[in-house]
């Protein structure tokens, strides 16, 4: 017999960081998915009921040996929190190719290929649970932030597509669209004039947004009035205006 557990990627910091906190609180097992092992262990130590798996998700061959590594410890995955990613700031041309490569592979490849590593174990067991963290950035065009914005408008509509499917299966599935958040994110990306940073919210508010709404099983949610009136108004503004707009702010 195997163990249920709740699979985090991306938890070494911020909105990752923060799902394991809460998550924890509700006593679930937690494995700890992340490229930092150091960082890791200390949240795993600090929660208790976790166990942390040093892995780079961008890589070729990473799913499954995150899979092998739950099938050794006989462990099945119960809810999968699809955290892990970045974002790069920066015209398209000029940013550094590989590593805007590297975050399609994270933000979307690895995002997919998880779930499809986890989905028939939850269709057999006739119940799971998954979250995809997307943005508000899928709800439009990014110009100086093409590639990101793009990866979130795939999480989005695949999430979206998910959610329909596994629903006969017992399956909940959500997409998680936050704002601007406190976390690493911004300076990752390369935001220098501390614009990202006025305008976040903090990671734990997100964060149980996401959870109760993955509780409903509602398809997505958008944290935050000002978020929510700034992702519904996409669909009534003029798509020249609307690129406008998100190239001026650069979010």
């Amino acid at each position: 017999m195997s163990q249920p557990v709740t699979v985090i990627t991306g938890a070494s910091a911020g909105i990752g960081a923060e799902f394991a906190r809460q998550l924890a609180e509700r006593g679930q097992k937690l494995v700890l998915v992340a490229r930092r092992k150091d960082r890791l262990d200390a949240l795993a130590a600090e929660l208790g009921n976790a166990r942390a798996v040093a892995i780079d998700l961008s890589e070729s061959g990473s799913i499954a040996e995150l899979m092998a590594n739950l099938r050794k410890a006989r462990e099945h995955v119960e809810t999968l929190v699809n955290n892990a990613g970045f974002g790069l700031s920066g015209r398209f041309a000029e940013l550094d190719a590989a590593r805007q490569r590297e975050m399609i592979d994270l933000n979307v490849a690895s995002l997919t290929e998880l779930c499809r590593a986890v989905a028939p174990g939850m269709i057999e067991r006739k119940g799971g649970a998954i979250l995809n963290v997307a943005s508000t950035a899928a709800f439009q065009p990014g110009p100086n932030m093409a590639v990101y914005f793009a990866t979130k408008a795939y999480v989005l509509s695949f999430t979206e597509a998910l959610h329909e499917e596994l629903k006969p299966h017992g399956i909940k599935v959500t997409a998680l669209c936050p704002g601007p958040t406190k976390t690493e994110f911004g300076e990752v990306a390369g935001f220098r004039d501390g614009r990202f940073d006025r305008l976040s919210t903090d990671a734990a508010g997100v964060v149980r947004a996401g959870i109760k709404a993955l509780d409903r099983n509602r398809a997505l949610v958008v944290p935050g009035w000002l978020n929510k009136v700034g992702a519904s108004s996409t669909r009534f503004v003029p798509r020249p205006l609307v690129r406008k707009i998100a190239g001026a702010l650069r979010l």
